[in-house]
């Protein structure tokens, strides 16, 4: 009886057709038959958490999200979420050797910087380019600076407002940066790491479904989208790098992830070395 209790409904092929052709509506990941289990086991946390005995009961409920809340829940439970400081280093030496001082260089004039990390997950990418630029660039005094971060997953934006991180996650952290933008709570068990105010403030963090529209009108500087198109169709991914050349000024850079290409997609940037893209 207990067993029976404790076992999770099954997925079906086409509850499983029918899910992945719904999140790739939503917000473009292309959830293909190798995740079948994966979804299997997310979503089923959502049933038990709703009181649900089925993914039939679980899709009408999606159908008829009327304020889109399960929906989100949805997504958040489906989005993988793998990240820490400094991660893929060097893209941050790029950005810190290459980037950062042509960047400042055209912008001397109007003084205005804009970068935007887009798939910044539970935050370490968006402070780790907060960092980059300090520590390059100084205190950017009379500079408008900045860092837009976003993603789908409210749960992850959540933890990123909030910015503590435990000791195991800062490693990659050098020690000058360490100190120099965290606060340390040796209380707890293991310490805890909190971003400080100066570097909180540069960063601007909000939700947004990269297949939907944008509300930004302006121009970034950089732009990072790492290890989220491989969640694409080639389709999807195209029309992405289309609308971040559209959303870059002239001269911004593009980082996508080292597990990604642009290798049979039609675009306009040029190519810098790996995974690292200029539009010209």
């Amino acid at each position: 009886m207990s067993q029976l209790l404790l076992s999770s409904p099954e997925l079906t092929g086409s509850q499983f057709s029918s899910i992945s052709t719904m999140v790739k509506g939503l917000c473009g990941i292309n959830l293909h038959v190798g995740k079948v289990a994966l979804v299997r086991a997310r979503l089923n946390k959502r049933l038990r958490q709703l009181g649900l005995k089925s993914f039939d009961q679980y899709m009408k409920l999606i159908r008829n999200d009327a304020d889109g809340s399960e929906t989100v829940a949805m997504l958040d439970a489906l989005a993988t979420n793998l990240t820490h400081f400094f991660r893929e280093p060097k893209h941050f030496e790029t950005l810190r050797k290459d980037v950062i001082d042509e960047m400042l260089a055209r912008h001397r004039q109007d003084r205005r910087l804009r970068l935007w990390s887009a798939g910044c997950s539970s935050g370490e990418e968006p402070y780790s380019i907060a960092m980059t630029l300090k520590d390059t660039a100084g205190d950017l005094i009379g500079w408008d600076v900045g860092i837009l971060a976003t993603d789908l997953s409210t749960r992850m934006l959540e933890a990123a407002r909030r910015g503590v991180y435990p000791s195991q996650r800062m490693r990659d952290v050098p020690p000058g940066l360490l100190m120099e933008h965290f606060a340390v709570d040796r209380s707890q068990s293991p310490p805890q790491y909190r971003v400080k105010d100066s570097l909180r403030r540069m960063v601007h963090f909000a939700r947004l479904n990269l297949v939907a529209p944008w509300p930004m009108k302006g121009k970034f500087d950089v732009i990072f989208c790492r290890n989220v198109m491989i969640y694409f169709d080639k389709h999807t991914q195209e029309a992405l790098v289309r609308r971040f050349w559209d959303q870059l000024s002239p001269g911004g850079t593009l980082f996508i992830g080292h597990s990604e290409s642009l290798t049979g997609i039609r675009h306009r940037f040029r190519y810098l070395r790996p995974t690292v893209y200029q539009k010209n």
